[in-house]
Protein backbone atom coordinates (compact mmCIF):
# COMPACT_ATOMS: atom_id res chain seq x y z
CA UNK A 1 0.00 0.00 0.00
CA UNK A 2 2.89 2.41 0.86
CA UNK A 3 4.19 2.47 -2.73
CA UNK A 4 1.30 2.94 -4.38
CA UNK A 5 0.53 6.05 -2.09
CA UNK A 6 4.48 7.44 -3.35
CA UNK A 7 3.55 6.93 -6.66
CA UNK A 8 0.58 9.03 -6.65
CA UNK A 9 2.46 11.80 -4.77
CA UNK A 10 5.39 11.32 -7.56
CA UNK A 11 2.72 11.44 -10.74
CA UNK A 12 1.57 14.46 -8.68
CA UNK A 13 5.01 16.23 -8.60
CA UNK A 14 6.45 18.71 -11.57
CA UNK A 15 9.67 17.47 -13.02
CA UNK A 16 11.78 20.11 -11.34
CA UNK A 17 10.09 18.39 -7.64
CA UNK A 18 11.13 15.15 -9.08
CA UNK A 19 14.19 15.99 -10.00
CA UNK A 20 15.17 17.53 -6.13
CA UNK A 21 13.35 14.60 -4.89
CA UNK A 22 15.29 12.12 -6.85
CA UNK A 23 18.71 14.07 -5.77
CA UNK A 24 17.86 14.29 -1.71
CA UNK A 25 17.48 10.32 -2.75
CA UNK A 26 20.73 9.72 -4.08
CA UNK A 27 22.14 11.54 -1.30
CA UNK A 28 20.28 9.73 1.20
CA UNK A 29 22.05 6.46 -0.68
CA UNK A 30 25.31 7.73 -0.18
CA UNK A 31 24.91 8.59 3.70
CA UNK A 32 23.81 5.16 3.84
CA UNK A 33 26.05 3.42 2.11
CA UNK A 34 28.90 5.30 4.20
CA UNK A 35 27.54 4.34 7.44
CA UNK A 36 27.12 0.63 6.42
CA UNK A 37 31.06 0.58 5.42
CA UNK A 38 31.86 2.52 9.05
CA UNK A 39 29.04 -0.22 11.22
CA UNK A 40 27.17 2.48 11.74
CA UNK A 41 23.80 1.68 10.25
CA UNK A 42 21.53 -0.34 12.25
CA UNK A 43 18.89 -0.68 9.80
CA UNK A 44 20.55 -1.73 6.21
CA UNK A 45 16.83 -2.67 4.60
CA UNK A 46 16.78 1.16 4.44
CA UNK A 47 19.00 1.14 1.94
CA UNK A 48 17.54 -1.28 -0.16
CA UNK A 49 13.93 0.85 0.09
CA UNK A 50 15.91 4.30 -0.84
CA UNK A 51 17.02 2.30 -4.07
CA UNK A 52 13.37 1.07 -5.46
CA UNK A 53 12.07 4.83 -4.68
CA UNK A 54 15.31 6.32 -6.77
CA UNK A 55 14.05 3.89 -9.46
CA UNK A 56 10.29 4.73 -8.85
CA UNK A 57 11.29 8.37 -9.34
CA UNK A 58 13.30 7.57 -12.49
CA UNK A 59 10.49 5.50 -13.88
CA UNK A 60 7.66 8.70 -13.37
CA UNK A 61 10.33 11.15 -14.84
CA UNK A 62 10.37 9.34 -18.08
CA UNK A 63 6.90 8.85 -18.21
CA UNK A 64 6.50 12.70 -17.96
CA UNK A 65 9.16 13.76 -20.23
CA UNK A 66 7.48 11.14 -23.09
Amino acid sequence: MKSKQFMEELRNKSVEELNADLVAAKKELFNLRFQNATNQLENTSRIKEVKKNIARIKTVLTAQQQ
